[in-house]
């Protein structure tokens, strides 16, 4: 045998040369299978990495290129000043104004307002806490379109639109904080001047903190994103471009001049900011007065408690202006 031809130390090198190979086999061994469970352990976590990233971006989705409770482009505010839940807006859709009954409470008042808008500040802080109260009670409907058409007074910075978006991701999100936001971006110690940079995108969502809001990863995403920036630009296009909606038929808004009346038979365009509708007509201080006062006129006349002192509609008066 070829064995018996070796001598004793060949012998003893032929075994340790078997013995080598055979650590090296098993060492190889023990590589492959480190690499495939590594490669196992790396492949399940990006499984899971796949299925978190599409339950956050299921979660993140927006309904539709508005946000939910948007429905006509404004936000309503009800008794206990709860949002009226609505639908997204759709891609097909129009913004509409909702079926209202103006011959019966609750009063419907509708304000178009611009965040960077310094009269809309004044007639927040003049009229909120009473509208807050009328809301409160059920006598009034409160819906507030926003608008952007300040944004070149911020610097660049956009902030119309970033502060609009805001309202809307939280209406969209956290519905209860809503009210509370609008009035605190309106407020004197909150609200920028014209011709500042404003409040930056961290700013805006400490306020809807102070407001009552959690500032999630949702919402911050939603700030980040600018996500209804352009449902708000759609906003201002109708407003100001094909006239407003939700008036009663033949009402006619003040024109640029705030002394006169609009064309008759043509759009009602948005001149300027703060624009108040209530019950389809325009309300404007030099015409018509205290806005409480005007409101418990038109809710006297439609108690039937004193329909021949309902505010007058179309006078030429100046308008309250951006």
């Amino acid at each position: 045998m070829a064995n018996e031809k070796l001598t004793k130390n060949e012998r003893r090198e032929q075994a340790r040369e078997q013995a080598r190979l055979a650590r090296e086999t098993e060492k190889k061994r023990e590589k492959r299978n480190r690499l495939f469970l590594q490669g196992g352990v790396v492949l399940g976590v990006l499984v899971i990495l796949a299925i978190v990233g599409l339950v956050l971006a299921q979660t993140l989705k927006p309904a539709g290129p508005g946000p939910e409770n948007m429905a006509s482009g404004a936000v309503t505010f009800g008794a206990d000043l709860k949002v009226v839940e609505t639908p997204a807006l759709q891609p097909d859709e129009s913004r509409e104004a909702p079926n209202l009954s103006w011959d019966e409470l609750p009063i419907d008042v509708t304000v178009y307002v611009d965040y960077m808008c310094p009269a809309c500040g004044a007639f927040e802080q003049t009229y909120g806490t009473m509208l807050e109260n009328y809301i409160g009670s059920g006598d009034i409907t409160l819906s507030v379109f926003p608008l952007n058409f300040l944004d070149a007074t911020s610097m660049g910075t956009k902030y119309s639109t970033r502060a609009a978006n805001l309202v809307s991701c939280v209406v969209e999100q956290q519905p209860d904080s809503a009210f509370a936001l609008h009035n605190r971006l309106l407020s004197a110690n909150v609200q920028p001047s014209e011709g500042t940079s404003a409040l930056t995108d961290d700013q805006l969502v400490e306020q809807a903190e102070l407001a009552g809001a959690t500032a999630d990863t949702e919402l911050r995403q939603c700030v980040k994103d600018q996500r209804f920036g352009d449902f708000i630009s759609g906003n201002t296009k109708k407003a100001t471009e094909t006239g407003l909606w939700g008036l009663v038929e033949g009402a006619r808004l003040l024109d640029a001049s705030g002394q006169n009346l609009q064309p008759e038979g043509e759009p009602q365009r948005l001149i300027s900011t703060p624009t108040v509708i209530v019950n389809g007509e325009q309300w404007s201080s030099g015409r018509d007065g205290d806005l409480e006062s005007y409101i418990l006129k038109v809710k006297a006349a439609l108690e039937g408690n004193g329909a021949d002192t309902a505010p007058p509609a179309g006078a030429d008066a100046p308008a309250e202006t951006e």
